[in-house]
């Protein structure tokens, strides 16, 4: 025989998920004016409780049950994919990240400054080759 504490937290868990999908984690894309693609990216954490007990009567055979639940759901952006031509960027939500994020996050433009500058190098080939092209401004830290 099925307790009546398994019903109140299938009912929560069933309500929980009905609330959180993987379309609240990698959000639907957004297509701007000029073509570019925005994926939101969020950060979803959710806890939940259920409790009961079995109340005493003074009737045989009468199954008396106190119990309840309760959820909770918080969402926070982190980021923001964004697709234009061709490139990929993951731009952060928070202002406070950390020095490794922010290196991970300029890796891909860093490779591409050096592909590009590599490609420049290859049509000019008396030039030997230096980075000075690569300035301060074009590194974001």
């Amino acid at each position: 025989m099925e307790h009546p504490i398994d019903n109140l937290m299938d009912t929560t868990m069933n309500k929980i998920k009905e609330m959180v999908d993987v379309n609240t984690i990698v959000g639907e894309p957004i297509t701007s004016p000029d073509g570019t693609l925005i994926i939101p990216v969020s950060k979803v954490s959710y806890g939940f409780a259920a409790g009961g007990s079995d109340l005493p009567t003074k009737k045989e055979n009468k199954d008396c049950f106190g119990g309840g639940s309760g959820a909770g759901v918080t969402i926070n952006p982190v980021a923001f994919l964004t697709v234009y031509r061709g490139n990929v960027k993951l731009i952060s939500v928070d202002k406070n990240a950390g020095t490794p994020d922010k290196i991970v996050e300029m890796i891909p433009d860093v490779i591409d400054k050096v592909k590009d500058f590599f490609k420049k190098d290859k049509k000019t080939s008396g030039d030997t080759g230096d980075f000075s092209e690569i300035t301060k401004d074009d590194i974001e830290i």
